[in-house]
């Protein structure tokens, strides 16, 4: 006689699950990604400039860029239509922009942090100011997205309307988290000398040991105990698609930041200079949302509080979810509490006054594309000097 349990058989349990399963998967296309409509509207080398469709006639005066890490895609904000940050922005009334870094490849070795924030980002900046008309326009920078987010907020201050400042590291002198701790030991030379671009699955190795258990073990047993439910096979399998799309990083601007930042920290201390300029923090003054996951295991709120005292905004306000780092793009929090809160906060600091908004807003203007050919000039003779010492 067969033993049951619960009415149910142990071997017909197994193989229903199985069989639904296999339906399932074979019934699965392609996981698509990054499905809100948008347009690429300005490129240069390897970094793209999206322009989403708005969701409302009229939106909001001021636009919002949105800049992703360097590591892993942008798309973790709109990985399906039901977890998307993007979506949710401008459901609820805003003009979104974001940057989608690329790939770098062997040329682009010797790109430095400056020309991330003074030259792509930069450009990427007054290709929405002159689209939309607005002077200034919020920046919502996440991971160390926010990082060079506010390293541009300090150097370009009369360009930023709003700061958000999304799960960024900017104190790094932590051992809260392992990160913090391997990179203080870590011979970024070594590395960077070697490898020239640092390999994407070298780092995203690193990321999964920070919490081997979790990342590596526990969630595939999870998803084979859901593997006959559609919508979770896709969810997950979205999740691994986003995981392990890990672009490489250009070794000079590796190098400067792992230094800089993680070993000496000279970020909060307002000691760091790109580009000749040193950032001081305390040339942010437009109003800051400061927000933090209270069990971020990879940016801790002690390495993201700190800059809510180092700016000398009046207007700042820090918030922190029970969530997790990556909880905060795709969780339930996400769509219900997070982009709420940014809406409400955002919205009454998005109406450009008079003053605000430029005479002169083509951008297919003469002078326009001159600006753009001059900054490209100046990043071009930055390589070429690199390359020649």
């Amino acid at each position: 006689m067969i033993q049951k349990m619960n009415g149910l058989n142990l071997i017909e349990e197994p193989f229903i699950k199985f069989t639904k399963s296999c339906e399932v998967i074979s019934e699965l296309t392609e996981i698509s990604v990054g499905t809100t409509p948008h347009e690429i509207v300005y490129s240069e080398d390897k970094m793209k400039l999206f322009h989403y469709k708005p969701a409302v006639e009229n939106p909001c005066q001021v636009p919002v860029l949105m800049i992703y890490a360097l590591v892993n895609r942008y798309y973790i904000l709109d990985l399906s239509p039901d977890k998307s940050v993007i979506k949710n922005l401008l459901d609820k009334g805003f003009d979104v922009y974001a940057i989608d870094w690329g790939y770098p490849s062997g040329m682009d070795k010797y790109l430095t942090i400056d020309d991330y924030v003074n030259g792509y980002l930069n450009n990427a900046v007054d290709y929405v100011r002159r689209e939309s008309g607005a002077d200034k326009i919020s920046l919502l920078g996440v991971c160390v997205g926010g990082t060079l987010s506010a390293m541009y907020a300090s150097l370009h201050p009369e360009k930023v309307k709003n700061l958000i400042s999304f799960v960024a590291p900017i104190n790094f002198d932590t051992d809260k988290s392992l990160l913090n701790i391997w990179a203080k030991e870590m011979d970024v030379d070594k590395i960077v000398d070697y490898y020239g671009i640092v390999p994407g699955d070298f780092l995203n190795m690193g990321f999964l040991l920070l919490d081997p258990f979790r990342l590596m073990i526990d969630k595939y047993v999870g998803f084979l105990e859901r593997i006959d439910d559609k919508k979770t096979v896709e969810n997950f399998l979205r999740m691994e698609k986003w995981i392990f799309d890990s672009p490489g990083q250009a070794g000079e601007a590796y190098r400067q930041f792992m230094k800089d930042c993680y070993q000496k920290n000279l970020l909060i201390k307002n000691k760091m200079e790109i580009g000749g300029k040193r950032i001081d923090l305390k040339r942010i003054s437009m109003p800051l949302l400061n927000i933090m996951a209270q069990f971020d295991h990879l940016v801790p709120n002690e390495s993201s509080q700190p800059l809510t005292e180092a700016v000398s905004s009046t207007d700042k306000e820090s918030m922190v979810f029970p969530t997790g780092h990556i909880g905060m793009f795709v969780g339930s929090k996400s769509q219900n509490e997070v982009c709420p809160k940014i809406a409400q906060w955002l919205k009454p600091r998005s109406t450009a006054t008079k003053d605000e908004i430029p005479k002169s807003t083509d951008v297919n203007s003469d002078q326009n594309k001159t600006d753009v050919k001059k900054s490209k000039s100046k990043k071009s003779n930055r390589k070429s000097k690199e390359i020649m010492k």
